[in-house]
């Protein structure tokens, strides 16, 4: 039997996507590229100590001097290239994390999808192999794209009833203000999708299929369809977060999914206070998430095997074959 595995893989969504699910406008442009410049650093150091490959989904416009300047695009491709050197993968997350993306046309879609692959292309110098659509909401025009270019995996499905539901409170409490939030509702079908990798059927990624492209679904607890993300075990309680880790032990895959921002730091960073209230991970201490992130790697690597998403993809094809 193959040893269970643990994928760690970090969304990069830079400051604007918060504002916008928020409806906060736009940050200062300085604090266009913070997640990569600060973020980065700080998770690739706590990876390593534990030996843990990860998979990093980027935004492509983030590495383009016209959007984050100059300096700053160079800075982050220079820091990419160098995760991709020391055995990281580089997923894509869209060119501009367009919240609505399954919701548009395939000429859209197309453009999204291929303009981040490019770029990424152009650091890794090799076929880029997994995608993560924006707010988790694939559609059948995205897994369609995704086949046509000869990607091996999506990691965009999470079926987590409990993460919608809030979700859908907070988007409601904000129209109510005046104020929509630019964040869009996934399809809820995807919350009856199976929890482990499955091949999705073309018309349906919610259901399984023949797609040449695997789902890696984002982990939730057996049963209960709990989150089991980073976010949520970083600000759980410590009985609570082993709890969920114990939960997620019958799994063969945990494929756990972190935000740049879960170790961003709002007084060290220089968040502006909007964004810090009403963005509650941001009102905890950098060294308490730092802790709580370092008890929940250290809990996962003494049972499993780490690997990027590319290699779990290749195990899952051998167990749907």
């Amino acid at each position: 039997m193959t040893d269970p595995l643990v994928a760690v893989s970090v969304d990069l969504d830079p400051l604007p996507c918060y504002y916008r699910i928020h409806a906060l406008g736009e940050p200062p442009r300085e604090l266009r590229d913070l997640v990569l410049r600060r973020a980065v650093p700080r998770l690739a150091e706590l990876f390593a100590r534990h030996g843990m490959p990860a998979t990093w989904f980027v935004v492509g416009e983030d590495l383009d001097a016209d959007v984050v300047g100059e300096p700053a695009a160079t800075a982050a491709r220079a820091l990419l290239a160098e995760r991709h050197a020391a055995g990281d993968e580089l997923g894509n997350h869209s060119h501009t994390h367009p919240y609505d993306l399954a919701r548009r046309s395939p000429a859209d879609v197309a453009r999204e999808i291929g303009a981040c692959d490019e770029r990424l292309r152009a650091i890794t110098g090799r076929p880029i192999a997994g995608f993560r659509a924006p707010g988790y909401d694939l559609s059948a025009v995205m897994l369609a794209e995704l086949a046509r270019r000869g990607y091996v995996y999506d990691s965009s499905i999470y079926p987590a009833p409990g993460y919608y539901a809030a979700k859908a409170a907070v988007m409601a409490a904000l129209r109510a203000l005046g104020r929509p939030s630019g964040a869009v509702l996934t399809d809820p079908r995807a919350l009856v999708a199976p929890t482990v990798p499955y091949r999705p059927a073309m018309s349906a990624p919610w259901r399984r299929g023949q797609s040449p492209v695997i789902e890696l679904p984002i982990a939730v607890t057996p049963w209960t369809r709990l989150p089991a993300i980073g976010t949520t075990l970083i600000l759980a309680p410590p009985w609570l977060r082993a709890r969920g880790l114990a939960a997620m032990r019958s799994r063969k895959l945990f494929n756990l999914e972190l935000h740049g921002i879960d170790l961003i730091d709002a007084e060290l960073d220089g968040i502006p206070g909007e964004l810090v209230a009403r963005q509650p991970d941001l009102r905890v201490p950098l060294d308490v998430k730092l802790a709580a992130l370092d008890e929940v790697l250290a809990a996962l690597v003494a049972e499993r095997r780490a690997v990027t998403l590319r290699q779990a993809a290749t195990w899952a094809q051998r167990e749907a074959a």
